[in-house]
């Protein structure tokens, strides 16, 4: 396929675009001409805050409220998506949740939750996507402890685990036209309540001794839209910290 030479012209539908990561990838296509189609489960001011930055960026943007936890939410946020911003190029699926459970208090609710947000509904829009039968390309968020183990948010970690399993067969199922990769983030924000002495303290966690910011995450995601010949790929934006395994805590 065509790589996007420009992403003028070019409409993406971005998950979770309110805040935190999906604030950061949605600017970031703003800024290179794309419309934008925000969805948000409950995050109505930061949609609202986010979309107005866009557009000062003179990007046309739409809203959508939708909770992928409900397995019809998916096919019908994408059925609002193309009703409000006509056929989409790009669909970044950044929506997410992150919450603390171990595998020996492992309850089905958790789980459920997890392969909803993180596996079917990613799954389900990128079928989507697909159906549209026109050039487009995917990027799924995974997480940089992918390949290792997260014990102290198991439910979260399955999820995320299943997703780069779909990024992979995602990208052999709608070759040539559809191309599906994913970004795998390490240290870049403090979960929900934390600061940046979070950030600091973690830092000699990596090869790097550094942590990254959410500018450098949108980078990777534009360089896999417009990377032609990348398909079914994970990019670690993680200093290196997925090299290192579990030998980390």
């Amino acid at each position: 396929m065509e790589p996007f030479r420009t992403f003028r012209g070019k409409t993406a539908l971005v998950t979770g675009g309110a805040r935190r990561l999906g604030r950061a990838i949605a600017l970031a296509l703003a800024r290179e001409g794309a419309g934008l189609v925000l969805h948000y489960r409950s995050s109505c001011r930061e949609a609202r805050r986010t979309a107005e930055e866009a557009r000062k960026l003179g990007a046309a943007v739409h809203i959508l409220q939708a909770d992928l936890e409900d397995p019809a939410a998916p096919e019908e946020l994408f059925r609002l998506a193309l009703e409000a911003a006509g056929p989409l190029d790009i669909l970044v699926n950044n929506a997410s949740e992150y919450f603390p459970d171990r595998m020996d208090g492992l309850r089905w609710e958790n789980l459920s939750r997890s392969m909803k947000v993180h596996a079917f509904a990613p799954l389900a829009l990128i079928r989507a996507f697909a159906a549209q039968g026109r050039e487009g390309a995917v990027v799924n968020l995974l997480d940089a402890r992918v390949l290792d183990y997260d014990k102290e948010h198991y439910s979260y970690h399955l999820g995320k685990a299943v997703l780069l399993s779909i990024t992979k067969e995602a990208a052999l199922e709608y070759a040539p036209l559809v191309r599906v990769n994913a970004v795998a983030p390490g240290l870049i924000l403090p979960p929900e309540g934390e600061g940046q002495d979070y950030l600091d303290r973690l830092a000699p966690t990596n090869p790097l001794q550094t942590h990254g910011d959410p500018a450098q995450v949108a980078r990777a995601v534009l360089f896999l839209l417009s990377a032609p010949f990348v398909t079914g790929q994970a990019l670690y934006v993680d200093g290196g910290r997925n090299l290192l395994g579990g030998r980390h805590e």
